[in-house]
């Protein structure tokens, strides 16, 4: 297989690094030379600065890593040209361009994986087998957070230049921190509506979001809460759900998952997850090793995107009916939302 990586930033990189891992070799980078990180780390990799030239190698699968905003600049010529795709999440900054990258991927039979990693977290994949059991009843309510902080987000880079930081290239709190938006769509199923606040409310001088909290109502008629943010020390990325007969909850900071049995009234912790090469220990880049294992078996046709493209173009549609509810003060009914943009 031949892959091409689109942007050499810090996720660009992480995907290069894996797919060596993984014991692929031939890979072409696609890059503007706009990342700050050190050049010797690429060496012996062709290098197109040119995307026509870059996909006139005829690489089997792109991986779409560049700022939120360029995203579809890449995407779809490399659809068009059949390449299959890993497009880092949020899909886009805009709905604008969707439909054609849709009719394009179907026009060509390529298959597209979109980069939300959490997916392939064993202890976030312990807890939806649980949920799935009926372990807790019926899902009433959940409460996700996903808060750091924003200036040693990447340390090594200028957080005021980063594309988290910089509305021209997608980025603020409630696109770039968009993992729990996924993540409960994926646990409790689709959002019919949704109001939000938020606002830039540190001292940052960014143009963008640092602070968001969505209240979501699912089609299931469960309630939710998203607290999204880019000032917490120490980080915190947590998730509980609240059941009609018993809670489950994860908390990145132990990787695993809990479950309160109501019949001996105590918490259970499940069996902490191992690593991705068979270690004791679960490291954070497992599930992106696990992420790119599985895109070069979507890639190879022995598998489904665990995550594709409908689905990443539906959390984003929650992620900028978010913006939508803060701008506006009013709340925003899902199937509204967003007609006859893309």
């Amino acid at each position: 297989m031949k892959f091409l990586i689109a942007g050499m930033g810090s996720i660009g990189r992480r995907h290069l690094r894996n797919l060596q891992a993984l014991g692929e070799r031939d890979i072409l980078l696609f890059r503007t030379h706009q990342s700050t990180l050190p050049e010797a780390d690429l060496a012996g990799f062709p290098v197109y600065t040119d995307l026509g030239q870059a996909l006139a190698q005829k690489p089997d699968a792109v991986v779409i890593s560049n700022p939120t905003a360029l995203h579809l600049e890449v995407a779809l010529p490399a659809a068009q040209a059949g390449c299959h795709l890993l497009l880092e999440k949020p899909v886009s900054h805009t709905l604008e361009g969707l439909t054609e990258l849709q009719q394009v991927v179907q026009r060509r039979n390529v298959q597209v994986l979109v980069g939300y990693q959490y997916r392939f977290h064993p202890a976030l994949r312990q807890l939806k087998e649980r949920l799935e059991q009926g372990a807790i009843g019926r899902p009433l309510s959940a409460r996700a957070v996903y808060a750091e902080y924003l200036p040693t987000m990447h340390p090594w880079e200028d957080y005021r230049q980063g594309y988290g930081a910089r509305r021209d290239l997608g980025g603020g709190v409630i696109l770039t921190l968009c993992h729990p938006i996924d993540t409960l769509r994926w646990l409790l199923g689709e959002v019919d509506e949704l109001w939000a606040f938020a606002g830039s409310l540190n001292e940052y001088g960014l143009d963008v979001v640092d602070t968001a909290e969505l209240g979501l109502q699912f089609g299931s008629r469960a309630l939710g809460s998203i607290h999204l943010d880019y000032n917490r020390r120490p980080r915190q990325h947590s998730l509980e759900i609240t059941g009609s007969s018993g809670v489950l909850r994860w908390d990145d900071a132990s990787n695993c998952t809990e479950w309160f049995d109501i019949e001996h009234n105590r918490w259970e912790t499940l069996p902490a997850p191992t690593g991705f090469f068979g270690g004791p220990a679960f490291d954070r880049n497992d599930m992106f090793l696990a992420e790119m294992k599985h895109f070069r078996e979507v890639v190879s046709g022995q598998a489904s995107p665990a995550c594709g493209l409908a689905d990443g173009v539906q959390s984003l549609r929650v992620a900028l009916a978010a913006h939508h509810s803060a701008g506006a003060g009013e709340r925003v009914r899902m199937y509204q939302f967003g007609a006859g943009q893309g």
